[in-house]
């Protein structure tokens, strides 16, 4: 299974872990699943470090790379589907995750509930 993590969950597999339920550490620890951190997840932390909303003091590139994520870069064919999408979330950056997952047929392993309201597949 290919899964996309929400900027949230890249965040926890850093600091908390233990906020995982077992089903999903299960997801992100095998073997036969291909996690991703899409370039989104970094441009949203860097920008909320910028208005001091958190403190990032890591570089998410190595760190996602020391987890054995794969980046995945946003790209047009994401941007079209993004114009499609219906506002059921307001977030640009959900709604950004929420399109390359679409458009790469990804799950996406979010807790945001909202997530849901779209025709992709949340773990």
């Amino acid at each position: 299974m290919k899964i996309l993590v929400d900027t949230h969950i890249f965040l926890w597999m850093l600091s908390c872990p233990e906020k995982f339920h077992e089903k999903r550490r299960i997801q992100l620890e095998s073997p036969a699943n291909q996690i991703y951190l899409s370039s989104i997840s970094i441009a949203e932390l860097m920008i909320k470090q910028s208005i001091g909303k958190i403190n990032i003091e890591f570089d998410p590139i190595e760190m996602a790379g020391i987890l054995g994520l794969v980046l995945l870069d946003f790209t047009g064919r994401d941007a079209i589907i993004l114009g499609d999408l219906p506002f059921h979330h307001k977030d640009p950056f959900d709604r950004m995750l929420i399109a390359q997952a679409m458009g790469n047929q990804f799950c996406l392993m979010t807790d945001d509930m909202h997530f849901k309201s779209y025709p992709c597949q949340v773990v």
